[in-house]
């Protein structure tokens, strides 16, 4: 097998596949948040920076 038949196979194999599999990576990324167990993560993440440091800064 050549370097040009790898590089034509790679690149059908991106152009076929790879667009695919990016839209079902950031499908899975955006609906992470909403999924039904991670309401209280969620607001645990969003109320972080509410908390107090501890850090005696003067």
């Amino acid at each position: 097998m050549s370097t040009h038949s790898t590089y034509d196979m790679l690149r059908h194999l991106a152009d076929s596949w790879g667009l695919l599999v990016m839209l079902i990576v950031f499908a899975a990324f955006v609906a992470w948040p909403f999924r039904p167990g991670a309401k209280d993560n969620n607001r645990k993440a969003a109320e972080a920076i509410f908390e107090e440091d501890d850090d005696d800064e003067a």
